[in-house]
């Protein structure tokens, strides 16, 4: 059974940058491709960045160009590295594999306790 803990999050001025870091267990993490989502407060939660088992990315339009996501499969970890912050980006992220719905938010019946990334103006 996966087990998510994401870190790495915190408060920052726009502009700035933060990298949070997602360690898994319970599942052969090489084998499966990974994505972070956030949830900002009253709103539904998105999906942020891919990274598939063999190391491709894709992003959301709104982050593209902004955050970077990568692996560790040595370290069963997955990264998303967010620069340029905007006070939009403010949010709960989290991460989490594929679940039988693709990465549809409402197919999930687990999440990690994600990590709060604020960003302040």
């Amino acid at each position: 059974q996966v087990r998510l803990v994401e870190s790495g999050g915190g408060l920052v001025q726009a502009g700035e940058s933060l990298r949070l870091s997602c360690t898994t267990s319970g599942i052969m993490f090489s084998s499966y491709a990974m994505g972070w989502y956030r949830q900002a407060p009253g709103k539904q939660r998105e999906l942020v960045a891919t990274i598939t088992s063999g190391g491709t990315p894709n992003y959301a339009e709104s982050v593209k160009d902004r955050f970077t996501i990568s692996r560790d499969n040595a370290k069963n970890t997955v990264y998303l590295e967010m620069n340029s912050l905007k006070p939009e980006d403010t949010a709960v992220y989290y991460c989490n594999v594929p679940s039988r719905r693709g990465w549809d938010p409402a197919g999930y019946d687990y999440w990690g306790q994600g990590t709060q990334v604020t960003v302040s103006s």
